[in-house]
């Protein structure tokens, strides 16, 4: 055989093996598959469920810019643009309503955001296993109740006549305070809360974080000559920094949203001036009124929505511009 031939041969046969190590590999991949299938049916609940409650009513969207009509539905009903936006934007009630919002917002995230680090530590900490169980079981309990219940709690407490706290001013001979209705205590009393029912299960996550620490940092640090506060700082901090940074970026894309139902149940004609917030307000406008106002609503709601994820992701360029770390 001449040389030519011999090397015209040579790209047929190399084809030849390729297609046939490719039929292999094929169904190596798909055996691989099918011997998981359980793990992806299990993957495909979770799909199947955001997919239908998440992405279908997607569609809803469409009545911000709709004069709805029950009668002909969310495709028949009129365009109208942005009108609803504008009526919004220059409606009187809305800088009150943003103002609420910003502020119970901000203070919840101010005064509650160290709570469950601090809870962590000292957790992490604690020498005595029956303590730090205990310590946890106490904290984590609140987050089970209800808002209802939560709420029920704090008439029971804060209540003018019979409140516990009011029956004991009275005692002491002081002049009983309606908590409940006072345009000051309000704030604090949503805050603080708050704080007290969600601090443990917030705590969840630094707890399991720390408790995945290196001991060998800690005993470098002691021989260092470090004391508990710098291992604290350089060691634990340090540590669950990364989390701590995507925890704030999830809050404050949520700064505008607020707990629906317990602000509802604290609202008294008393302290609206500073309970009404965007959530209150939709629900009033889009439920409650004489002729519900369904596109009005939506459009609050996804104006919510959209600096919420404008605040996540100017939060997030922040972060990682300033601590290394962010979400994406």
């Amino acid at each position: 055989m001449s040389l030519n031939k011999f090397m015209n041969t040579i790209p047929r046969l190399s084809g030849q093996s390729d297609k046939n190590s490719i039929k292999p590999a094929k169904n190596l991949i798909w055996r691989r598959r099918w011997n998981c299938r359980e793990l992806y049916f299990i993957v495909l609940i979770p799909v199947v469920y955001v997919f239908i409650f998440n992405y279908i009513p997607m569609y809803g969207v469409l009545m911000a810019f709709k004069n709805y009509q029950s009668r002909t539905g969310v495709w028949g009903s009129p365009w109208v643009g942005f009108y609803h936006f504008r009526r919004f934007l220059t409606s009187p009630n809305f800088f009150n309503i943003l103002r609420n919002t910003l502020i119970l917002s901000i203070y919840g995230l101010v005064a509650g955001f160290p709570f469950p680090i601090i809870l962590a530590i000292f957790v992490n900490h604690s020498r005595l296993l029956h303590v730090k169980k205990t310590i946890q079981s106490i904290t984590f309990a609140p987050y089970f109740l209800s808002t209802v219940i939560l709420v029920g709690l704090l008439t029971q407490v804060l209540g003018l006549r019979t409140g516990g706290v009011n029956v004991f001013l009275s005692l002491l001979g002081f002049n009983q305070i309606n908590f409940m209705a006072s345009v000051n205590a309000f704030p604090h009393i949503y805050v603080w809360s708050g704080i007290w029912q969600g601090t443990g299960y917030g705590a969840i996550i630094y707890i399991s974080t720390l408790a995945a620490v290196d001991p060998s940092l800690h005993e470098a640090a002691l021989i260092d000559g470090a004391n508990l506060w710098q291992r604290v700082w350089y060691v634990d901090l340090a540590t669950i920094k990364p989390i701590i940074v995507i925890m704030l970026i999830l809050s404050m894309g949520g700064i505008l949203g607020s707990n629906f139902e317990k602000i509802y149940l604290l609202q008294v004609p008393q302290n609206m001036s500073v309970s009404e917030v965007i959530a209150t307000y939709v629900y009033r406008v889009g439920m409650l009124s004489n002729r519900p106002d369904f596109s009005f609503g939506t459009a609050i709601g996804l104006f919510q929505n959209v600096v919420g994820i404008i605040l996540t992701l100017t939060v997030n360029r922040i972060a990682r511009a300033l601590t290394g770390e962010s979400m994406f």
